[in-house]
């Protein structure tokens, strides 16, 4: 099964090509940990007036290595954000250049800008159970089951996901990000590799202060 996942992860590799600044706003209020979103539409969870270490999360919504990322380690990311132990920064992104998985990434994502910050984890849940497969061939992601999982995540926002108003932005904002895959997962600013997959070892390295960079 490992040797299966690192296959896969060869074509859909997390590799960093341009530094990425870490989140920081030394002016938060201690307002407590609350997910936010961000101008440029990450979103981030945290304690804003913490001092904790940075989890930036790169992810393609269309992208099964990323699906299994968030089925393996997710639970922990969030309990970790929960006690003020990490600050995460959602950064979605379309990495794909090929059909259908380009469209599908681009529907995806346009959808989660949609939906409000308090449905948006619940959305991205929805997301990845409901990602088109087999990869490379499916396509899916059709407005309209986008606009079904935003209501079933709590969230009426069928006008905006069905016209998709978020999509050009969304790929204005994927064009700033250098990146070669997806995954990508920095904690503050190192890259990580194959612990980001093991909830222990993440756990270890966010607790620890620091990433291990491959």
């Amino acid at each position: 099964m490992m040797k299966r996942l690192v296959a896969v992860a060869m074509a859909c590799v997390a590799i960093v090509v341009l530094g990425v600044l870490a989140f920081s706003e030394p002016d938060a209020s201690p307002d407590g940990v609350r997910l936010t979103r961000q101008v440029d539409g990450t979103m981030v969870l945290a304690d804003r007036s913490s001092k904790a270490p940075v989890l930036d999360l790169y992810e393609d919504f269309d992208c099964p290595v990323c699906k299994d990322l968030h089925a393996r380690v997710d639970a922990t990311i969030r309990k970790l954000a929960t006690e003020g132990k990490v600050k995460v920064v959602f950064h979605a992104v379309t990495i794909f250049q090929d059909e259908p998985m380009r469209s599908n990434s681009i529907r995806a994502a346009a959808a989660a800008r949609c939906v409000p910050e308090e449905n948006w984890l619940a959305f991205r849940d929805e997301l990845y159970a409901m990602q088109p497969a087999p990869h490379g061939v499916a396509s899916g992601f059709t407005v309209e089951d986008l606009a079904r999982a935003a209501r079933q995540a709590g969230a009426d926002v069928d006008q905006c996901v069905t016209s998709q108003s978020y999509a050009e932005d969304h790929l204005a904002q994927t064009a700033k990000v250098r990146l070669e895959g997806t995954p990508t997962v920095l904690l503050n600013g190192q890259l990580m590799g194959q612990e980001a997959f093991d909830p222990a070892a993440l756990e270890r390295a966010i607790t620890g202060g620091g990433g291990v960079v491959v």
